[in-house]
């Protein structure tokens, strides 16, 4: 049987720590689905580029780094802001996903509420690799 897994994330900017906790989930599963989230915010100082943009920066940096994409889907799914609809929005925007993986605590809880298998992935050098100073440095 196929295990497909998922994998939430803003990307804004994808960095080395996102590409840690792919390439360490994609050890874990057969296929991964990567949600690029808030993908409807662009053009603002914590969300500054678009979903298209985003889902360029994630596929190319995988393809730098050797990675096979070919069981790769890269989904933008725009927020709900209603948590008792999101991970069903999410489900309706992705193919169907087995685990998920995220450290994130909300996104844990929503989607153990809707009966998912939740895994957690080691953090990669968290201290370096944050969005939040990404962007900053890039500000």
């Amino acid at each position: 049987m196929v295990t497909r897994g998922l994998f939430v994330g803003r990307f804004q900017p994808f960095h080395l720590g996102h590409l840690a906790a792919i390439k360490y989930v994609l050890k874990k599963v057969d296929e991964l689905v990567i949600v690029i989230g808030s993908a409807q915010y662009s053009h603002r100082r914590n969300n500054p580029f678009t979903a298209g943009e985003r889902l360029v920066m994630v596929r190319k940096a995988l393809e730098e780094a050797g990675v096979d994409c070919s069981k790769i889907w890269i989904v933008p799914v725009p927020d709900v802001h209603l948590h008792m609809l999101w991970v069903s929005s999410v489900e309706g925007y992705t193919p169907k996903f087995d685990v998920v993986y995220s450290n994130e605590p909300l996104t844990r809880r929503l989607f153990m509420e809707a009966g998912y298998e939740v895994k957690s992935i080691p953090f990669h050098k968290r201290k370096f690799y944050s969005s939040t100073e990404v962007r900053e440095e890039l500000l």
